[in-house]
Parts: C-alpha cells; sequence; structure tokens
C-alpha cells in the first residue's frame, strides 16, 4: 500500500488504496464509488463550474465514499497539480473520450512517468480505438450494437432499455472495476502498473457469453421473446394482475414448475408444458390466473415457496421488502435511501462512510493527507 488509510476513509479490503478520480459522468463515477465503498480514499477531481446531468450533488449518490478537490485542468497550472495526486496514487479513474487526457496533459504516458506502477483505468463506450472511438454515444447505443439490446422487449415490439444499467453499469462500470483490481494486483507484485482500457462495448458484449454458446448449440434462436429466458416460455416472464401489477415467474425446474402450477391454481390439464406448440394456450392460462388477484395477494401466496415468483416492486418499494429489509441490502445515510455496498466481506466490510461529496468541499483535507501544498487547491466560497 501506498499509504495508511487516510482520516474517514477507514475499512474494507481496499483500505489504504489511494484512487484519483477525474469527474465525468456516468459509469466512470459509478466505478469510482464501487472502489471507495471498499475503502478506497477515493479523491475526484472536479472542474470550476461542474459537469454531470444537472444533479444536486449533495444527493448524487455516485458521490458517496469520496473526497472533491477542484481543479482547472485548461489552466496552465492544472496538469501538474493532477501529476502531483498521481505520484501519490494507486490508481486514476477516467472517463473522457480517446485522446483528450491526453490533450489535457494527464494522459498515460505523463501518468505513468511520474508514477510507474499506476493503475490508468479509461472508461469509455467505443474503446480507445476503432472506427467508433471518437463518436459520442451513451448506453442504449452500446448495447444496441452488441446484440444484449436486442434481446429484451416482447417478440412482437421493439427492444426497451433497462434504463442505463446493462451497458453503463454492468458492461462498463462492473468491468473497468475488475480491470483495475486485476491490474493493481499485478501492480503489487511485479511494480509496474499499466493502461486498464474498459470499453462498455466490449464488456456488454461478454455479458452474453453464455448465450453464444447456446446459439452454437442451436438451444437459443436469434430472435426476440423466444426463448427459454427472455419471455418467450410461459413460466420465465411477467405477468399483470389484477390492480395493474405484475408478478416475475422463473419456475425453470420441473419440481418449481410442480410447485408453481399448485399455487397457481392451474388445471393440470392446462399445465403441461413439454409441447412448445401448447405454450400459447399455457401463457394466456397462467396470464388468466394472474388477473384474479392483486399483485401484493400473489405474493403472499408464493411468499414462502419455491416456485420462484416474486412481486416486481419499484425503486420506492424495494427496501422495504422484508428480506431486503433483513438483510440490510438499502441502508439510510445523510437523508438519502441508497443501496449498500456491495458484495460483503467477513473481515473487512465496506460502509457507506460519508455522503456525497460537494465539488471542491475537501481541498484542505487531500491536501493534508496527501502531503500537498496547502494551497494546491482552490476551494468554493460554500465549502465547509
Amino acid at each position: 500500500m501506498t499509504a495508511a488509510t487516510a482520516p474517514g476513509q477507514g475499512g474494507g479490503p481496499l483500505a489504504g488504496v489511494r484512487v484519483v478520480e477525474l469527474a465525468g459522468i456516468g459509469p466512470g463515477p459509478f466505478a469510482a464509488m464501487l472502489l471507495g465503498d471498499l475503502g478506497a480514499d477515493v479523491v475526484r477531481v472536479d472542474r470550476p463550474g461542474g459537469a454531470g446531468l444537472g444533479i444536486d450533488p449533495a444527493v448524487d449518490v455516485t458521490g458517496r465514499n469520496k473526497r472533491s478537490v477542484l481543479v482547472d485542468l485548461k489552466a496552465a497550472s492544472g496538469a501538474a497539480t493532477v501529476l502531483d495526486l498521481v505520484t501519490r496514487a494507486d490508481v486514476l479513474v477516467e472517463g473522457y473520450r480517446p485522446g483528450v487526457a491526453e490533450r489535457l496533459g494527464v494522459g498515460p504516458k505523463p501518468c505513468l512517468a511520474r508514477n510507474p506502477a499506476l493503475v490508468y483505468g479509461r472508461m469509455t463506450g467505443w474503446g480507445q480505438e476503432g472506427p467508433l472511438a471518437p463518436r459520442a454515444g451513451h448506453d442504449i447505443g452500446y448495447a444496441a450494437l452488441t446484440g444484449a439490446l436486442g434481446l429484451a422487449g416482447p417478440a412482437g415490439g421493439p427492444p426497451y432499455a433497462p434504463a442505463n444499467l446493462l451497458g453503463d453499469y454492468a458492461g462498463g462500470s462492473l468491468y473497468l472495476v475488475v480491470g483495475v483490481l486485476a491490474a493493481l494486483h499485478h501492480a503489487r507484485a511485479h511494480g509496474t502498473g499499466q493502461v486498464v482500457d474498459a470499453a462498455i462495448v466490449d464488456g456488454t458484449s461478454h455479458l452474453t457469453a453464455m448465450l453464444h454458446g447456446m446459439l452454437a448449440a442451436g438451444a437459443w434462436q436469434d430472435a426476440r421473446g423466444v426463448n427459454l429466458l427472455d419471455g418467450g416460455s410461459p413460466f420465465y416472464g411477467v405477468y399483470e394482475t389484477a390492480d395493474g401489477g405484475h408478478m416475475a415467474v422463473g419456475a425453470l425446474e420441473e419440481r418449481f414448475y410442480a410447485e408453481f402450477v399448485r399455487l397457481l391454481g392451474l388445471d393440470p390439464a392446462t399445465a403441461d408444458r413439454t409441447d412448445l406448440a401448447h405454450w400459447p394456450a399455457l401463457r394466456e392460462a397462467v396470464a388468466d390466473r394472474f388477473r384474479t388477484r392483486t399483485r401484493d395477494a400473489w405474493a403472499e401466496v408464493f411468499a414462502d415457496s419455491d416456485a420462484c415468483v416474486a412481486p416486481v416492486l419499484s425503486l420506492r418499494e424495494a427496501p422495504h421488502h422484508p428480506h431486503l429489509a433483513a438483510r440490510g441490502t438499502f441502508v439510510d445515510h445523510g437523508g438519502i435511501t441508497q443501496p449498500a455496498p456491495a458484495p460483503r466481506f467477513s473481515a473487512t466490510p465496506g460502509a457507506v462512510r460519508t455522503v456525497p461529496a460537494r465539488p471542491g468541499a475537501d481541498a484542505a483535507s487531500v491536501a493534508r493527507d496527501w502531503r500537498l501544498p496547502a494551497d494546491a487547491f482552490a476551494a468554493p466560497a460554500d465549502a465547509p
């Protein structure tokens, strides 16, 4: 480790690891939040005037477990200030378009020259090279090209985007974190850092590995809504209830399906699922049964069973589900209900330690803890 755990940054398996995050939007901030959740000392370098999606920084959960300083990278001293941080860091995370960090003087070459053991994590949609590398983009477009977006939706309708969870966070942030941790392990063992090129199109494509195997085996059709796991089967899908709610059914195994049929009250004569030609009629029979009760009534019916059925909850409802509440899957911190750090560790648990960082508010503490001059960063007038 390059440093002792900084004040207010204790706990977690990454305690003592120092991370510089060049502020951006989407997958980069989420990846840095995850590193902070695991105990890293994350310093976000914000630019004067701010950036992002217009969310109040005080409630931007992806800013938790971080500290913030202001640096104008377009100013003459901006790059030098970031390089001073890099000298003391283990990891840098940036999410600029290819070439931007280089133009600002904080690309891999000068950073690794200052700190040869640095892990330089790059988060982009299209990657650092390729015909689309310099183009703008967002989650929905990245997922579209990988084939992953086309998996979601009904057979007779258009694909739908599951917010920006699939591309930005699953295919982007999580792959960046995996790459950073692997490169950090290598740096600890060999003393040499490297660049981690995490492209959302690469990660999201990688997520479809099992389906490509099924496609090659003839067990998956290259079409939407006609397969075992995409809503094509009547025993793996979502059904509307009497009150307009929905229940999710995943009764794949035979014994779970038998339990599902019994609790649903489905006529055994209509429950045979071995004949695919019978699936449309079976689906309609299942749908008819679910429409006879409310979502919460069905949730109670299936609550203590192995039928693999669950109510579809909203974001506000999820924290109150008895199972998630019992596990502490969500926490209230700083007046915000938010997901707790994951995964969990028996010896070095992570935690939500701080409220979301306000741009520039931590100039003094970062300068002190990272042994930089007291005037290394500008502090906004309203900083504590």
